[in-house]
Parts: structure tokens; sequence; C-alpha cells
């Protein structure tokens, strides 16, 4: 493809995206209230991923954005679209490379990192789930750990990984599964959209509303429906620190 079609492809899938009613003004993150209460304000925590933590067809609002506004959360968004988890020797722009450029000087109170859909599109090495490293970073499974052993050893701060919310996808579910074996194997803490039952009873209607396309929210996904999940899940994990 090249960058003109692709700027095409971007342009017109940002028209659509404003137009959805999930993305409606008066679900932007600019009208949340602050919770001055929350028991996350003032805690530093690092958000890694790919265009769902961007905010990719959200006008760039992700659960991220609305921690910060309504809990106070001093977010550290490194994200960029498209890509993936497990390394790649000819892009440096994988999470585990992106990961190394943040100083190791930085506080961070937690570091969250998504479980990518793109090493599913892109057909990355799946691995497997190892007793002890090095890792390999250009399988999932090794990258997951990587990213784990890297944050507990660079920031010694709790890492959660979060999936999405459930679509047909015959190899996210497998990286979903691998993911469970590392929460297993690594004690790591997982929000598990995926496998949530109540975000999966909602009705078609609610979900239509709630996300753009199977794998990335509109701003009243992130807002009302993913970030609740992210206030309990971290509000667990930081209440013992």
């Amino acid at each position: 493809m090249t960058q003109i079609a692709y700027d095409e492809m971007q342009r017109k899938a940002n028209d659509e995206a404003r137009a959805h009613p999930g993305n409606a003004a008066r679900y932007d993150v600019s009208v949340v209230a602050p919770d001055r209460t929350s028991p996350l304000r003032g805690k530093a925590i690092a958000f890694l991923g790919s265009s769902v933590t961007v905010g990719a067809l959200s006008m760039g609002q992700a659960v991220a954005d609305f921690l910060a506004r309504k809990d106070g959360v001093l977010a550290l968004k490194e994200a960029v679209s498209g890509t993936t988890l497990a390394n790649d020797e000819h892009d440096g722009s994988s999470y585990v490379e992106r990961m190394r450029t943040i100083p190791a000087s930085t506080h961070l109170d937690a570091f969250v990192c998504q479980l990518s859909t793109n090493d599913a599109w892109k057909g990355k090495a799946m691995g497997e789930v190892a007793a002890e490293g090095p890792y390999d970073t250009s399988t999932v499974a090794g990258a997951i750990q990587y990213v784990v052993s890297y944050v507990r050893e660079t920031w010694g701060c709790p890492v959660l990984f979060y999936s999405g919310t459930y679509f047909e996808n015959a190899e996210y579910a497998q990286m979903v599964e691998l993911l469970d074996q590392v929460s297993e194997l690594m004690d790591v803490p997982v929000i598990d959209l995926y496998h949530d039952e109540e975000m999966r009873a909602v009705s078609s209607e609610d979900y239509a509303f709630y996300m753009h396309d199977p794998v990335h929210p509109t701003k009243a996904g992130y807002g009302l429906w993913w970030t609740p999940k992210f206030e309990k899940a971290l509000s667990r994990v930081l209440g013992a620190r």
C-alpha cells in the first residue's frame, strides 16, 4: 500500500469515527468530572500498547486519558498504532523496543501493557511460556514474559496486562491463553476483558455504541465501559503498596 493510499484510508476511518454516536462530544474526556477521592490520584502509571492504547478511533482518547482526567493518574502513554508485542529485527517499533526507551530513572507506581491484536494479524510466532529466562522476544509468549521481567527489574513496580474484549479470532484467543499461562507462572495481574462475562453480556445495541469495530472502542466505550474495569484492578493492586 502506498503512503497516499494509507493516508486516505486513515482519513476515511477518522471521518467515520467522528460520526459514531459513541464519539459524541458528551463522551469526551474533557467533560468527565474528576474524582478527588480516587485512590489512584497521583499514581504514576505507564501504558504500553498500540492503537487500542492510543485511542485510534476515539480521537486519541483511551483508558490512560480517562484515568488521568477522572482519577488524577499521572499517565505515561507509550503507544503506537500497528505495533506488535513480539520483536522484529527489521522494525524497532515493537513493544519491547519502545519499552526500553523509557528512562530507567522514571518513577512508576505501575506499568500497564496491552495484549496487542497486531501480533495476531501479522502472524507473529506464538512460542511457548518458559520456566525462566532468557526469553525469546521474537515470539508472543517470550515478549510477554520479557516485558514482565524487564519492568520488575527496571522500575520495581507491579506490571499488569490487559486483553481486548471478545471478538472472533483464533490467533488472538491463543494469545489470551498464553497470557493466562504467564499470569499463573509469574503472578501477573490481568485485566481480562476478553473473558469478562459482564462485558460479554451487553446487548448488541450497547456493544455497537461502545465499540467502533471489534477491536477499537469509542470514547463512550473507553470512558463508560472499559475504564471502570481498570480503576478496580489498579486500585486493588496499588492498594497493597
